[in-house]
Order: C-alpha cells, then sequence, then structure tokens
C-alpha cells in the first residue's frame, strides 16, 4: 500500500473503534442537534485579495516531526491575530501526530473558521467534525468514490459545514466539479509518494470555472508562490510547514502576503 492507502485504512480503524463507544446513529442526532453552520470557511474564502487558510500541524509523513514544541493554541491565536483567514487542524493521530482535542480547543479558542484536516472515509467522520466545532471537512477525491463525494457533500451541507474536496490531476478535478464541490483545492504535494510540484495547481487551474473557489495547496514557502497563486486567480493558499517552522509567524505571514 502507497501512504495515502495506509493513512485510508488507519482511519477505517479510528471510525470503527469509535462507533464501539458512540454508534453512528447517536453521534448523528448530536450533530443534527447543534444548530445549523453558516458554511463560515467559504465565506473566508470569497474576499478580495487570496485567503491564507493557515495549518497547525506537528508532524507529516514525509517530513516526520515538524514541531517537537507544540503549543496548539498559542500557535492558533498567533495566527488570528496575523490575519489568517481560516485555521487547519489535523487530527490524524498516527503519521501528523494530530488530535481531535486540538480542534475542538482550538475552534472554541478563536474566531476563525477551522477545517478539520483527516482522511474522510466514514460520514461518521463528518458529524464528529460538527461536534468538534468545525466549519469545514477535507474529502480528498483519491480515497473516495464518486457516490461517497456526493452523499459526503449533501451531509457537510445539512449540517452548514463547507467541504474542501481535493484534488490532484484532471480526472479527480473533473470528478469533484461532477458531485457539486463548491470548493476544489489542486494539491501540489502527491499523496501517494509525497513528492511536491508546485506547477500541479497552476496547470490545473483552468479546469476550474468560475463560481466554484480554487485552493492552492502545498509547497507553498515564499511570497513568489503566493504572488503566482494571485495571478491564477487562487482564492486561497493552504500553507502548513512553512508557518509551522517560522519562529514569528505574524511575521512570515506577513512576508508570503507580500507586506514584509
Amino acid at each position: 500500500m502507497n501512504i495515502l492507502d495506509q493513512l485510508a485504512e488507519h482511519a477505517r480503524e479510528r471510525v470503527a473503534e469509535a462507533k464501539k463507544n458512540h454508534p453512528l446513529a447517536q453521534l448523528r442526532q448530536k450533530a443534527l442537534d447543534l444548530p445549523k453552520g453558516t458554511f463560515s470557511f467559504e465565506k473566508a474564502l470569497r474576499k478580495p485579495d487570496i485567503s491564507f487558510i493557515c495549518e497547525c500541524k506537528k508532524a507529516s509523513p514525509s517530513k516526520g516531526l515538524i514541531a517537537p514544541d507544540f503549543p496548539y493554541l498559542e500557535i492558533a491565536r498567533e495566527y488570528e491575530a496575523a490575519g489568517a483567514d481560516c485555521i487547519s487542524v489535523l487530527t490524524e493521530p498516527k503519521w501528523f501526530l494530530g488530535s481531535e482535542d486540538y480542534l475542538e480547543e482550538i475552534a472554541s479558542a478563536v474566531s476563525l473558521p477551522c477545517l478539520r484536516k483527516d482522511f474522510t472515509i466514514d460520514e461518521y467522520m463528518i458529524y464528529e467534525a460538527k461536534l468538534l466545532g468545525a466549519s469545514a471537512v477535507l474529502l480528498i477525491c483519491s480515497i473516495l468514490e464518486s457516490e461517497q463525494l456526493k452523499e459526503y457533500l449533501a451531509i457537510a451541507d445539512t449540517l452548514g459545514l463547507s467541504a474542501l474536496v481535493e484534488a490532484h490531476d484532471e480526472r479527480e478535478i473533473q470528478e469533484a466539479l461532477a458531485t457539486g464541490a463548491r470548493i476544489v483545492g489542486v494539491n501540489n504535494r502527491n499523496l501517494k509518494d509525497f513528492s511536491v510540484d508546485t506547477g500541479n495547481s497552476l496547470r490545473l487551474r483552468k479546469s476550474v470555472p468560475e463560481g466554484v473557489l480554487f485552493v492552492a495547496e502545498s509547497g507553498i514557502t515564499s511570497a513568489g508562490d503566493v504572488q503566482q497563486a494571485r495571478n491564477m486567480g487562487a482564492d486561497a493558499v493552504l500553507v502548513g510547514e512553512t508557518l509551522m517552522r517560522a519562529a514569528d509567524k505574524r511575521e512570515k505571514l506577513a512576508e508570503l502576503r507580500g507586506n514584509p
């Protein structure tokens, strides 16, 4: 199995374990009993200039441990003070050392919309995201069938959650659009081998029509990368490792934005 397959398989194991303690029907009802969300994540991406989705990430399969010291609430508040538009929180525990607790606490501590960054392989994880305070979920074309994508988008809509639908090639872009995705993210990192090609989002930008929000993900390390995303008409960039490694995240975000 490649890395993505392993991530998806582990997510299935996690969900199976979680269902033993909290059955799907029970979790679904709890989520539906909450006030419906306002799709604040996608609203935050519709501003005139490019939006920044800033990531709280302790580790990754490709880079190993990124942040040995991980004061996640402090990091999230620093992102908010720096002018981030949204926060992406890793909840995958094995390879990214994420936690659902991180998401729940960050979503309570900041006013920014939070994305649950995980490998959604079951509707259960969408209801979990709602209960944890997320405003958006990640749906990855590579690990979901078209019918699953449609079903999960409908569930997210019912809950008032946005869905960032991630694609890596032309076929996946078309699949995302066919299922009604309102936000398409193109990952410059190939999740099967974790190689990075920053030209991937540039090549695929023309395939996403006006009216569908476009996010360039991964490999964003400089103001030049952000400007390239602006020039191609991206609505947002998702920045992880570059910010996580920065001693002063406010200064780094200003630099990336083009205002050092």
